[in-house]
């Protein structure tokens, strides 16, 4: 992995198809929630911890399998990972218990965080340095397809196979994927004297991950707040924790250093602040369509498609200007159209105004475009190549946590509002006019956190 390698493009199949496993499982099982509830004859407050466990120790473990990667070498441990989320995914399509199910989700997601966590550094190891920019930019649409694709294709899965075909498509493609990556990653990889496992500081992050996770969880869906209050301190204490240990740990997970690199964290800043108003719009936007334009849910899943497909169009153009013809501000422009679009769409929203909606969603895509590929290549290009793995997984839990922060703040911005409005039935239920402004004022939020993530650029 130590110079560009001649397959590099079939390691970019493997490696994009394994991301976009990772993230569609994350998201698919949403869909088939009521009807894995009713087969297991379980609650939701127990079903929905399918989700909910896999998007936790998703998040938590990205960052310890990046350092681990140092000592087992990526190609090992990325391997590793493929066979540990197809069987997991096997298991989990034949489980007969919702609590098997939720356990073998745990696997899963230990798989996802064992592929997800190093698939940046991989791509930057086997492509050259002309060549990077375009394959950080499929990578980046490659995770924006997932989040769209997942409730489509689970919807499709649910309704014509049933809902163990949501795993149960994994294995096949798993299989494919594991066949191919031994010959074009299984030769070993030529790394230094591998360093100890700081065990201390990954604890400390991981509960600091995963209560701040489930905090926001718990203050989107209304729970008390003394609850909410309670485990937002306890992630408090532990992300204290784990500063103050990395900061006297002779080997530490993360060196905290890092940080004071600007070129590293402003374009990590942008990146997170990015999702979280992309993740503000996927929640409020189905709604929206569904709620008052009276889409059919296919129809809503048709129109959140021109976004993904724009982008995945878009990227490798992206990626081969930002190669070909170097410029610092790529990123900042990508995102301010991405702000501009949003502001637009959430006025369009509030005035029920939906004919210049699909134009403003493919100018969306493409600021998309421009800002993903440039903006993931300055990550990487901030630090030296050995230290590829380390950044690839800083770069993924920051992805992860900017997905959730936006579906919470999302999901919290819609509930105070029409608390504050007395409305007392579903939100689909809601009258047209004051839901199409509830939800215009959320995208409208949506767009001033694009706005934010251009000027951290």
């Amino acid at each position: 992995m130590s110079s560009p390698q001649p397959h590099r493009y079939a390691v970019l199949a493997v490696v994009l198809t394994s991301v976009l496993m990772s993230v569609m499982d994350g998201i698919v099982v949403g869909i088939a929630l009521p009807t894995i509830t009713t087969a297991f004859g379980t609650t939701v407050s127990i079903s929905q911890w399918t989700i909910t466990a896999y998007l936790l120790i998703l998040t938590a473990l990205l960052l310890v399998f990046g350092r681990l990667s140092e000592r087992t070498g990526k190609p090992a441990l990325f391997i590793a990972g493929l066979a540990l989320f197809t069987l997991s995914s096997l298991a989990c399509g034949l489980s007969r218990s919702i609590e098997v199910l939720i356990g073998f989700r745990v696997l899963q997601a230990v798989g996802g965080a064992m592929t997800f966590s190093i698939s940046g550094a991989i791509l930057y190891a086997a492509f050259p340095p002309q060549e990077r920019g375009r394959a950080m930019g499929f990578l980046g649409s490659t995770v924006a397809v997932g989040s769209i694709l997942g409730p489509v294709l689970g919807g499709f899965l649910v309704d014509s196979l049933g809902w163990p075909f949501i795993f149960f498509i994994n294995v096949p493609i798993g299989a494919v994927l594991i066949a191919a990556a031994i010959p074009l990653l299984g030769r070993a990889e030529p790394r230094p004297v591998p360093a100890r496992m700081d065990w201390v500081g990954a604890a400390f992050l991981g509960a600091s991950l995963i209560a701040l996770t489930l905090c926001l969880g718990a203050a989107a869906h209304g729970e008390s707040p003394v609850v909410v209050t309670a485990v937002g301190v306890f992630s408090v204490l532990c992300g204290t924790g784990f500063v103050l240990w990395e900061q006297r740990a002779r080997e530490p997970l993360l060196d905290l250093g890092i940080f004071r690199n600007k070129a590293f964290t402003r374009p990590l800043i942008g990146m997170m602040l990015a999702f979280v108003a992309s993740f503000m719009l996927n929640i409020a936007g189905p709604f929206y369509f569904q709620g008052v334009m009276r889409y059919t849910p296919s129809q809503v899943g048709l129109v959140f498609l021109v976004v993904p497909v724009v982008t995945v169009i878009a990227s490798p153009v992206s990626g081969w200007l930002f190669d070909k013809r170097y410029w610092k501000h790529y990123g900042r422009l990508g995102m301010a159209v991405v702000a501009l679009c949003l502001l637009g769409l959430g006025w369009m929203a509030i005035r029920i105004d939906f004919a210049p909606m699909i134009p403003l969603f493919v100018v969306f895509g493409l600021g998309s475009a421009l800002f993903q590929s440039p903006n993931s290549t300055e990550i990487m290009n901030a630090f030296p190549r050995e230290k590829a793995a380390i950044a690839s997984s800083i770069t993924a839990t920051v992805r992860n946590l900017g997905m959730t922060v936006g579906t919470s703040v999302g999901t919290l911005l819609i509930s105070a509002q029409l608390a504050g409005e007395g409305a007392s039935v579903g939100i689909l239920q809601t009258s047209g006019p004051l839901l199409a402004r509830v939800l215009g004022v959320t995208i409208l939020a949506s767009g001033a956190v694009a706005v934010a993530a251009s000027l951290a650029l």
